[in-house]
């Protein structure tokens, strides 16, 4: 009698694969369509990831990456032990919380109030005036706000001066930076945010609202009880993903509205990382910074997750 042998694990992998390419040739053209979105992430995000070792690494450019020494963790402890970490990391940190604070709140309330406007011309007309700010580059949004912030020429001190105030230096004053580059960006983003709530609110099944409004229920409580739990899920998601790049700080901004005056608030790890990593050309310092940067980023964004999904079900993933 011959003896047969069937290893489970082997049949159940080349059943999925054989399910796997029978979905991708029904499906080839959304995959085509994906095709280059995927190979933009790996040449740009997944590749470059082999440069990250020179942040263990004295970075020599004549010899390259794979040829220069190991130093370990010294470009770590040399950031760890600079006089500026915690100015700096108070500084992303500080303007990471506030925008969240400020920023993730907002574009929830502008989509409620839309949804809610009954004339569909002026909902358009809201639409169109708080979309239109996403479309400026930063470099326009900055040289707006100097010019209106300006002590001598600007709108803001102008009003200041005209109520018998005395003009103030918003851009040279460390006090004034965060909000200004918070409310600032507020105002840039709030419309294009409110998107993909206003989508959400959209998937709302009008059965509730007519269901509320026979019992009496007002528009607040319609709101709170009907909107607000529909659009739950979304929130949760965006907020895990907030609070995942709460110290990923961007770079051009901070760096245009920057002056030596102002130094003490506006600091944060991208510019310094800019400043030692291509105006000095200390590129394993840089990296060490960035990569450090990174991990607290990654580590944020899985323990909020986590939470997320034990407390609510929600989750990335």
């Amino acid at each position: 009698m011959e003896a047969h042998s069937t290893i489970p694990g082997s049949t159940r992998g080349s059943s999925v694969w054989r399910g796997t390419v029978k979905q991708v040739r029904k499906n080839w053209q959304l995959y085509l369509l994906f095709l280059p979105v995927l190979l933009y992430f790996i040449v740009f995000h997944y590749v470059p990831m082999y440069g990250v070792q020179i942040a263990f690494k004295d970075f020599i450019a004549n010899k390259g990456i794979l040829e220069s020494p190991w130093v370990g963790f010294k470009h770590f402890e040399r950031f760890f032990n600079s006089f500026y970490f915690w100015r700096i990391i108070k500084n992303t940190l500080g303007i990471g919380l506030y925008e969240l604070i400020v920023g993730f709140p907002i574009p929830i309330i502008l989509a409620l109030m839309i949804n809610e406007a009954r004339s569909g011309r002026f909902r358009r007309f809201i639409q169109t005036v708080t979309y239109a700010p996403h479309f400026l580059s930063t470099v326009v949004v900055v040289g707006m706000i100097m010019m209106f912030l300006s002590p001598v020429s600007g709108l803001v001190n102008f009003i200041i001066t005209s109520f018998g105030g005395e003009p103030i230096a918003f851009m040279t004053e460390p006090s004034w930076f965060k909000s200004i580059y918070v409310w600032s960006g507020v105002w840039q983003s709030m419309g294009w945010s409110s998107i993909i709530y206003l989508a959400a609110l959209a998937g709302i099944d009008p059965q509730l609202h007519e269901a509320a409004k026979v019992d009496g229920a007002g528009w607040f409580r319609r709101i709170w009880h009907i909107n607000l739990p529909g659009i739950t899920p979304t929130m949760i998601i965006l907020l895990i993903l907030n609070i995942g790049s709460i110290l990923g700080v961007g770079f051009e901004k901070v760096f245009l509205m920057q002056n030596s005056l102002n130094m003490e608030a506006s600091d944060v790890i991208a510019t310094n990382v800019y400043r030692s990593g291509i105006l000095g050309a200390q590129y394993s310092y840089s990296a060490a910074v960035g990569l450090f940067n990174s991990v607290v980023n990654f580590i944020m964004l899985i323990t909020v997750n986590r939470i997320a999904r034990r407390v609510s079900e929600t989750s990335l993933w």
